[in-house]
Formats: C-alpha cells, sequence, structure tokens
C-alpha cells in the first residue's frame, strides 16, 4: 500500500528534538484495517520518502491517526523545521 500526503513537522512536546508528521485519519484507517502481525505499541513497518531522502522506520498509532517520526538526518537533509509542510511518500509493509 503506498499513500501520499503533506503535513506538518511539529515537534514533540514532551521529548524536546523530536519531530514528527501526522498520517492523515483516512489513510490511517486504511492502514488500521489491514491484517498484520501485532508489533510492540501497534507501530507499523514502513519505507518513507521526503524529497530525495527514503529511509525504513515504523509509525505508530496515535488516537485516530498513526505518527510519523522524522529522524535528525532527514530534517538536515531536507533543510526541515517544525511548522514546515513536508510531502510524504509512505510505502506500508504487510508484514
Amino acid at each position: 500500500m503506498r499513500i501520499r500526503f503533506t503535513a506538518e513537522v511539529y515537534e514533540w512536546a514532551a521529548r524536546r528534538n523530536w519531530f514528527f508528521v501526522d498520517v492523515p485519519p483516512e489513510p490511517s484507517a486504511d492502514i488500521a484495517e489491514r491484517p498484520r502481525m501485532p508489533r510492540g505499541f501497534g507501530a507499523v513497518r514502513v519505507t518513507v520518502s521526503v524529497g530525495a531522502t527514503t529511509w525504513s522506520t515504523s509509525i505508530f498509532p496515535s488516537g485516530d491517526h498513526y505518527v510519523l517520526p522524522l529522524k535528525k538526518a532527514v530534517l538536515i537533509a531536507e533543510n526541515l523545521f517544525e511548522g514546515d509542510e513536508v510531502e510524504v511518500a509512505l510505502d506500508v509493509h504487510d508484514g
């Protein structure tokens, strides 16, 4: 499953220097409906592309949506800051 969306970069209020974007509720619901093996914290493995940067990580449930952590290396490589709008391509893994 491939999902594309635009979202705002934000810093997690409880933990300084941890940055995320929210996967919109509709594609999040589609992701949640797909059967998969349970993983810690409800994590779902994904491959992400932001600009010219691609990496593997997990997204995590948060209410009616998932959150995608952004590595510091990605923020630096793509010159991203809190409040920036970013285009995300998300490939959701089945396993």
